[in-house]
């Protein structure tokens, strides 16, 4: 049976607007397990192209579709998803604004004239902008080296990755910890964010380390701390100033981050940031986020090597939030809101206490992002954190 083309189009626009209102609802609807994750970390970041394809079929559903049932599902469907995407695009100024008063208020109001002129020259200037959303952010040239051998704990070989500016320097290091539950993730994770900071005046080290379960806390720290080690002596190789170190880690990373950096006998660290890492081992296994796409407790039980009623001892040995007893490096912290997998209020937890024991700390908080937001680069979320993490770095390692 023929069906005639506007009849054929319209049943496909309805098809499309409820596929694009499917994926702009992960932008509000907490995900259950991780194929739905991804895509409730990935809606929130594209929601330009969200907000465009949901007006598109908005336009249809009133000057193309004549079917008032076909046109009145279609219309619902896209100003529903409008609604939805338009709640990320309004907010991003009242958000910024936020994160600029954080960052003042953590670094003193007079902090970005501390920063030189050459820097903050080359820095993002605007906190979000659309044209770099659709086109990308310019990573610019720099020099790559792979596969550094810098230990081989137990007959396992760990390597990294070193990004260096395009001219022959020498360079504050970024020593960058991935993520993975301790359990995944490589050197070349993030590798936009490594090329991008290096080609604006920093040598950035990505480490590995072992992982859980078959290395088991603290494993993972002795490596990052042999890392540390090994740039320290070998720092001149790579135009590495060992003097000026910030160490800066995602998810698990962050965790690493903050044990290494907050150590009692940690090497000279100038500052961490910490991108959505656990802070709390103990009270993450009490109470983990609900729902819980990586089953949080199975994933400790498997780093530490226990439970935290067979090993309560480790659960605090392993948290940040235990090592304020002695000045600490500025830390940066930056969570998401409706992050499922580490919670914001870890973070301004960790924010509070380091605050309220004298230390420089900054706590920023996206409203609508998810766990490992900045997987997007160009995307809504990392624009505003590499804009605020840019001026941390420069902050720390520039001041006049």
């Amino acid at each position: 049976m023929f069906v005639k083309p506007k009849i054929f189009l319209s049943w496909l626009a309805l098809l499309l607007s409820f596929a694009s209102l499917f994926l702009s609802a992960w932008i509000i609807l907490p995900a259950p397990n991780m194929f739905l994750l991804t895509l409730a970390v990935g809606a929130p970041e594209v929601s330009p192209w969200l907000f465009l394809l949901n007006f598109s079929f908005f336009l249809l559903s009133l000057f193309y579709i004549r079917r008032r049932n076909l046109q009145g599902l279609v219309y619902i469907f896209s100003l529903i998803g409008l609604l939805i995407c338009g709640w990320v695009l309004v907010n991003i100024p009242l958000t910024q604004m936020q994160m600029d008063r954080a960052m003042k208020q953590g670094l003193g109001a007079n902090y970005l004239e501390q920063i030189p002129i050459q820097v903050s020259a080359k820095m993002q200037s605007h906190p979000f902008n659309l044209v770099n959303f659709f086109r990308g952010i310019a990573l610019g040239k720099t020099r790559h080296q792979k596969d550094i051998l810098f230990a081989s704990p137990g007959g396992v070989p760990l390597k990294m990755e070193v990004y260096q500016p395009p001219e022959i320097g020498k360079y504050p290091a970024v020593v960058v910890i991935y993520g993975g539950a301790w359990q995944y993730g490589n050197t070349h994770a993030n590798s936009e964010f490594n090329q991008y900071i290096a080609n604006h005046g920093y040598t950035v080290f990505a480490i590995a380390y072992r992982h859980a379960p078959q290395y088991q806390f603290p494993s993972q720290l002795d490596d990052v701390r042999t890392a540390l080690n090994f740039i320290r002596k070998h720092a001149a190789e790579y135009e590495a100033d060992s003097e000026r170190m910030v160490l800066l880690g995602r998810s698990a990373g962050a965790h690493l981050a903050m044990l290494a950096a907050y150590q009692p006998d940690a090497p000279p660290i100038r500052a961490v940031v910490n991108y959505y890492g656990p802070v709390n081992l103990t009270q993450g296994y009490k109470t983990p986020p609900n729902p819980d796409p990586i089953n949080s407790r199975a994933v400790l039980k498997a780093f530490l090597g226990g439970s935290l009623e067979e090993l309560p001892n480790r659960y605090e040995i392993a948290s940040p939030i235990n090592y304020l007893t002695h000045p600490l490096p500025p830390t940066l912290l930056i969570y998401g809101s409706r992050d499922h997998l580490v919670e914001a209020k870890y973070g301004r937890q960790m924010y509070e206490r380091l605050h309220n024991s004298g230390n420089t700390a900054v706590f920023l908080e996206i409203p609508w992002a998810e766990h490992a937001f900045d997987a997007v680069f160009n995307g809504v979320s990392n624009q505003l954190a590499l804009y605020h993490t840019e001026r941390f770095l420069a902050w720390v390692l520039f001041k006049q």
